[in-house]
């Protein structure tokens, strides 16, 4: 493959074009053939990312614009400033909360692998019924499954899910 740079988004036309009540992702990464995955995603005042913990991945968070918070694990408080850069080790407990001027920031990370349907290694007795489809759970954006049977945001990336 012969890949070939290109201005990928202008963040200052991207980050006015934003609606001030508007949450989730203003912006991804989609090329194809790409191994990073990246996001800019913004809350507006007081919303929040609820406490979740990335098992796989490593996610650099870089503040665009607004103020918030960053809770972690461990119970201390991160102050989320414009140019901050910050990084989410894998494993690491944490939530976000957005400012009283909203928070806009761009997550970049290495490329998740996708969703896969894997055979079972034996077959479990047939017990009636069908299985529970749970496609409904799943992140349009990101591909993380929501832990919530209701989600209205997705815990990872801050996109909203389709209403119901």
């Amino acid at each position: 493959m012969n890949a070939t740079p290109q201005v990928l988004a202008v963040l200052d036309g991207l980050l006015a074009s934003a609606a001030p009540g508007e949450r989730g992702a203003l912006w991804h990464l989609a090329e194809q053939g790409r191994e990073l995955d990246a996001n800019v995603v913004h809350l507006p005042p007081g919303a929040g990312v609820g406490e979740h913990q990335e098992d796989v991945l490593d996610v650099l968070l870089l503040v665009l614009a607004g103020r918030g918070s960053l809770r972690t694990g461990d119970g201390d408080t991160l102050d989320l400033t414009p140019t901050a850069v910050t990084w989410l080790p894998r494993t690491s407990r944490r939530a976000l909360e957005a400012g009283p001027e909203g928070l806009t920031y761009l997550t970049v990370h290495r490329r998740r692998p996708g969703l896969m349907i894997k055979p079972a290694v034996r077959a479990p007795a047939y017990e009636g019924g069908e299985a529970a489809c749970m496609l409904d759970l799943v992140c349009q954006e990101c591909g993380r499954l929501s832990a919530d049977r209701a989600p209205r945001f997705c815990s990872a990336c801050g996109e909203a899910f389709p209403a119901r």
